[in-house]
């Protein structure tokens, strides 16, 4: 896992200011058995799942929070987010760092998948438009298809997956304090 943080943290600083557009890497996981992509550009790092809080009070699909380097980051079970069952806890589950922006700041959230693939290149002429039926999570969320040896991979719009109804309250949950969770308990 470590060699997929490093890769991560290395296409990032190569690619520089260009545009999620023109850079078109991936990072590909799987989530309930279908491959999912996001944009690397979003991705701060990826860490193994564990050492998670329980916060009272939230939507299912908040697991919780972590404390990353003494920042208090919540997790979002992406699978639960969809609508699907909760993700059951494996050995290679992890939780993918991803800044979001909430107005004017920008905030980082943990989204847990059942697995990390790889980092891929996906050519603008190899991803379809979201299609408008027929898939397992809101059309909303999804920014396009990309095609992969012959197969769809969803490539999600992470901004808008982490920005709806719900920000707000994990906007809440990021700006407490680790010695007011460490109360809570």
């Amino acid at each position: 896992m470590n060699a997929i943080t490093q890769t991560v943290q290395t296409l990032s600083a190569t690619v520089g200011g260009q545009a999620l557009e023109e850079q078109q890497q991936y990072l590909t996981f799987m989530l309930s058995g279908e491959t999912y992509a996001i944009g690397i550009l979003r991705i701060k790092e990826i860490i193994q799942y564990g050492q998670l809080t329980e916060v009272p009070r939230m939507p299912d699909f908040i697991l919780g929070v972590i404390n990353l380097r003494g920042a208090v980051v919540p997790v979002i079970d992406l699978s639960a987010r969809f609508g699907k069952p909760p993700t059951s806890i494996g050995r290679r589950n992890c939780i993918i760092i991803i800044e979001v922006a909430i107005g004017e700041e920008t905030q980082s959230v943990g989204v847990m998948v059942d697995a990390v693939n790889a980092v891929l290149e996906i050519p603008a002429c190899e991803i379809e438009p979201a299609p408008t039926f027929g898939t397992h999570i809101r059309a909303d969320f999804i920014a396009g298809m990309g095609k992969i040896n012959g197969k769809f991979v969803i490539i999600l719009n992470i901004q808008h997956v982490l920005s709806m109804d719900n920000m707000a309250e994990l906007a809440t949950v990021g700006s407490t304090s680790a010695s007011e969770l460490a109360l809570a308990e």
